[in-house]
């Protein structure tokens, strides 16, 4: 039994961790602004501006209180916004070194009790996974900015930790008290960015692991789907739906009844609050506990969703950035839905080869003062695009028109010929020809076949892709370019921070010059000093990696349970994101940012990794005698 306090060093190391990890991202964060969206947010956050769909509210707020810290240096704003993120960074180390703590000792501790080596153990593997995240490319480049990523990474971290200690007092009195919490900070992530809903997922796998003793393949499939059924809910049903609501009965008290603007909204919030009143009221009574419990998750994450009216009150107020003016309850909608972005097709959809049709749009209204109603301002007749089914797919890949010549390089030059109508013009005939002629002696590129397909795409049927050739693309680019090369930057090597674009730039690199020239066709001696000083160059020799795996497997062989609910947190933060947004070839940037959940997931295995080391070592080596 042990002979010290392990809470309490378990305490101190975690705030520990939390240090370095801030003294390193205070050390190394951006004076000033640096590219991309950061720079928007700065001005929005601190003058609590309307920035572009979908929106941080909760983010910009406390951006805004951050810089009340500069006490009036508007020249410091910058840096201060940047620091913002490097303290959600380190509470995110912090809450890391926890969770690594807590899973291990339930994992090893027999009756709750632990050797002082296992304690040890525990405490060094904890440091070790966590410090190891701190210092991972993508998450220290996130911890230095203004962006909304190392804040919805922080809001992952605390909500894993938090399902954690749940899973601990589940069926303790209050125990559902850790539940509520989360629920609140599930609606807080709206007012980030929506990467931290993807853990509802991983806690309802955590439920399901604590109740469910006997597991068979039924119930285990069906836990699965609820869990994810649970995030559609929220996501897709909830939030949408809720800000509908109040569209529709902003528009019919407006436009129907003719009371004032906002007047439907008021309306609709009086009727939202009375129903969750009466349904908490309701079922304490009849002592349904858990549809009890139910109704108030809902009415935290609402609680937690309610960081939005900041984006229709700011709205209101005229500020000088008002990007799509979401001031009442309908632009909001649109706002939250993303109206303005491209439509993209997960499972069934158009191809890029596609000449679209085109539909009725669903009328937009926005206020029109001068009348004192809402007016519809878009020409919805025959303004939404609609898909040509001769050019759909399953799992349409290749979708965007914009990129054509790029997804070209995956699929080769796509076959085409006339259309019949235009099979007799002997002009466009020997223009098809000479063409097809230059194409066999290869005088045409990628950016001439584009421009030839544009220049007579209404004379002319193109072959869309196939799906071998969206699968290949897939698997490839999106998943394996655009994914496990980000993955292998911060577990294995990096070799530069120049964007990447199949152009020997952006790769990930290891240091063992034999796979590095194999991986990347070109030897790496000699090489100009710019390349070989570039800051971004960085070189693990594969231990992080396997270090990680060994931590995967060990999981893996000693609970089943618990390693399946990191493999699926491991995936909805990884894989799925990359899936889910259907990314192009090729982006403006790297988009390396976005998936570090996934990489937190694995750091966790990091950590897993050095205990799998020191039990293989007690194996090995007497045990060390308990003091």
């Amino acid at each position: 039994m042990m002979d010290f306090n392990f809470k309490k060093w378990n305490t101190l190391l975690g705030w520990f961790s939390f240090l370095i990890a801030l003294i390193t991202y205070s050390l190394t964060v951006e004076p000033t602004v640096s590219f991309w969206d950061a720079g928007e947010y700065i001005l929005t956050s601190s003058k609590l501006q309307v920035g572009h769909p979908p929106g941080a509210p909760l983010f910009q707020m406390l951006g805004a209180f951050f810089s009340t810290f500069t006490f009036g240096d508007n020249s410091s704003i910058g840096w201060m916004m940047n620091m913002m993120s490097g303290v959600a960074s380190a509470f995110t180390i912090l809450f890391m070194f926890w969770t690594i703590t807590l899973l291990l000792k339930k994992i090893v501790s027999k009756d709750h009790i632990l050797s002082k080596p296992q304690a040890l153990a525990i405490l060094g593997s904890g440091l070790v996974g966590s410090l190891a995240f701190t210092f991972t490319d993508s998450f220290w480049f996130n911890a230095v900015e203004t962006e909304v990523y190392a804040m919805a990474t922080l809001i992952m971290a605390a909500l894993f930790w938090l399902a954690l200690r749940w899973e601990q007092d589940m069926n303790k009195p209050r125990g559902n008290r850790w539940l509520i919490l989360i629920a609140f900070i599930i609606g807080l992530s709206f007012g980030v960015h929506f990467m931290g809903l993807l853990t509802i997922p991983v806690i309802g796998l955590i439920y399901y692991f604590k109740n469910y003793k006997t597991i068979t393949i039924k119930n285990f499939i069906i836990a699965n789907i609820a869990s994810v059924a649970v995030l559609l809910f929220v996501f897709k049903l909830l939030a949408p739906n809720i800000l509908k609501i109040f569209s529709i009965s902003e528009i019919f008290f407006v436009n129907a009844v003719g009371l004032p603007f906002n007047s439907g909204s008021i309306i609709a919030g009086i009727i939202l609050v009375s129903l969750i009143f009466f349904a908490l009221k309701y079922t304490r009574q009849k002592q349904f506990v858990h549809l009890n419990t139910a109704m108030l998750c809902i009415t935290f994450i609402i609680i937690g969703f309610s960081t939005w009216l900041m984006l229709p009150i700011r709205a209101n107020a005229n500020v000088v950035i008002n990007e799509n003016n979401p001031s009442s309850a309908r632009e909001l909608l649109a706002y939250y839905n993303l109206e303005q972005y491209p439509e993209t097709h997960l499972f069934y959809g158009p191809q890029f080869t596609d000449q679209y049709a085109y539909l009725d749009e669903k009328p937009k209204y926005e206020k029109d003062k001068a009348k004192g109603e809402y007016v519809i301002v878009n020409d919805w007749k025959d303004a939404k695009q609609n898909y040509n089914s001769n050019h759909a797919s399953i799992l349409p890949r290749m979708w965007s028109n914009e990129h054509a010549k790029n997804y070209m390089k995956f699929t080769g030059f796509l076959n085409f010929k006339l259309k019949p109508d235009y099979q007799m013009q002997n002009e466009l005939r020997k223009v098809v020809s000479d063409f097809r002629r230059d194409v066999a002696n290869g005088n045409v590129d990628y950016d001439d076949y584009n421009n030839f397909l544009k220049r007579y795409q209404a004379y002319i049927d193109v072959e869309k892709p196939d799906l071998p050739s969206n699968i290949i693309y897939l698997l490839e680019y999106q998943l394996g370019y655009m994914y496990w090369r980000y993955f292998m930057w911060n577990f294995t090597g990096r070799q530069d921070d120049i964007q990447g674009r199949y152009d020997n730039h952006g790769n990930w690199l290891s240091g063992i010059k034999f796979i590095d020239q194999w991986h990347l066709g070109m030897s790496q001696d000699n090489l100009p000093s710019d390349v070989k000083n570039n800051k971004a160059r960085n070189t693990y020799y594969f231990l992080p990696l396997i270090l990680g795996l060994i931590g995967m497997f060990f999981l893996l062989n000693i609970d089943k349970k618990r390693f399946w609910v990191l493999l699926m947190f491991f995936l909805f933060t990884g894989i799925a994101i990359q899936v889910y947004t259907n990314v192009r070839p090729f982006e403006p940037r790297e988009r390396d940012y976005s998936v570090v959940g996934s990489f937190y997931v694995f750091a966790i295995w990091i950590g897993f990794g050095v205990y799998a080391i020191f039990d293989a070592l007690q194996s090995i080596v007497p045990k060390a005698q308990e003091k």
